[in-house]
């Protein structure tokens, strides 16, 4: 997979050389490039930013330097024979960045991210690239950061463990939250190792006992007990169809209860319970 990343502080994607996502590049997995938006700039104080048409507060990246550098950059792409470029736009605006996305984004040959900084980019860049290749509007969450490369960061951290041959284990992340395999969507459960005690604090009989089913069993009703604590959005938005038996018997004493159409809420009476 190929990525690029423009910005006006490459300083900031240094952490790309390091962890999962370093061994990756140096394996040739991931082949990197972080461009700096101000070498596209031509005038004496590199100015990547002006005042916003209709007024207002801030400041709106220009049209001409990231045009350049969006046209360079694809053209060195395809030069050194990537192709099926997208464009990858982080901005509170955008839709959620999610697993789903995630494992879409992963099996995409080639990323071009676009952090902004101040106001955004003026929208007219976006529409432009929009006739030449899909784009990918990303928030990383409900807040508003000084710029878009901390989104770059996470994005690209959690679509490089997807990559065939990046995690030492293969089947790591099909356990992980909100995979869609085994964990149907539902947030992971406590993990523990060695020792077996620590500061008077054991671990649960059960991962001692080598019986697989009864592990599969506390796991999953684990998962269901930090998916309601947390994130019960998830099980609201869960398939039935993904719940066994002993999954709906363990929601019942969590305070869940299937609705007309099937998918569970909230039993208000049990929760006060």
């Amino acid at each position: 997979m190929r990525l690029d990343v423009v910005t006006i502080f490459p300083e900031y994607l240094e952490p790309l050389n390091v962890s999962l996502v370093g061994k990756a590049r140096a394996r040739g997995q991931l082949d990197v490039r972080v461009h700096d938006l101000r070498d596209w700039t031509y005038d004496r104080h590199n100015t990547v930013d002006d005042t916003p048409y209709g007024g207002g507060p801030g400041m709106v990246m220009k049209t001409e330097p990231w045009g350049a550098a969006l046209d360079d950059a694809l053209a060195d792409g395809y030069e050194h024979g990537a192709h099926g470029p997208v464009l990858v736009v982080p901005t509170p605006s955008g839709r959620p960045f999610t697993q789903e996305l995630a494992v879409e984004l992963s099996e995409r040959p080639w990323l071009v991210f676009t952090p902004a900084r101040y106001e955004g980019i003026d929208r007219r860049v976006v529409d432009e690239y929009a006739t030449r290749m899909p784009v990918y509007e990303v928030s990383i969450g409900d807040y508003v950061l000084a710029g878009g490369e901390a989104a770059v960061l996470v994005i690209t951290e959690a679509v490089a463990r997807l990559l065939p041959g990046v995690l030492g284990n293969a089947e790591s992340h099909r356990d992980d939250s909100f995979a869609p395999g085994a964990m149907a969507g539902l947030l992971e459960g406590p993990v523990y190792t060695k020792p077996p005690e620590w500061r008077d604090r054991g671990i649960p009989e059960v991962l001692l006992s080598g019986h697989h089913g009864k592990i599969a069993r506390w796991r999953r009703d684990e998962a269901l007990r930090r998916t309601t604590a947390n994130r019960p959005d998830l099980i609201e938005r869960c398939d039935p169809a993904v719940f066994d038996k002993k999954d709906r018997e363990m929601l019942s004493i969590l305070g869940w209860r299937p609705g007309a159409d099937g998918r569970f809420g909230r039993n208000p009476e049990a929760v006060e319970e």
